[in-house]
C-alpha cells in the first residue's frame, strides 16, 4: 500500500482504468461472438457494424493494437461475406 499521496492517487486511477479497459474488452469480445454466432447474413451484417465501431474506437484509444484490430475486422468481414 503506498504512503505517498500521489502514489495513492495513481493507484486509484490505475484501478479505474483497469476496470474500464476490462469492461471495454469484454464488450468487444461479445460483439465479435455475436457476429460469429449470427444465424442469418442480415443479422451478422448488423452485428458486424457494431463490432467494427467498437474495434475502431479501441484502436484509436490504443486499448487493442491497431494491427490486431485490422486483422479481426478482416476475419469477421470474411465470415459475413461467406455467409451471404
Amino acid at each position: 500500500m503506498p504512503n505517498i499521496k500521489s502514489a495513492k492517487k495513481r493507484m486509484e486511477l490505475s484501478r479505474a482504468a483497469n476496470f474500464r479497459n476490462r469492461e471495454n474488452r469484454s464488450r468487444i469480445r461479445t460483439a465479435i461472438r455475436r457476429v460469429r454466432e449470427a444465424e442469418t447474413a442480415e443479422t451478422a451484417q448488423v452485428y458486424m457494424k457494431e463490432a467494427i465501431a467498437l474495434l475502431d474506437r479501441a484502436a484509436t484509444k490504443r486499448l487493442i493494437h491497431p494491427n490486431r484490430v485490422a486483422r479481426i475486422k478482416g476475419q469477421i468481414t470474411r465470415h459475413v461475406n461467406e455467409m451471404a
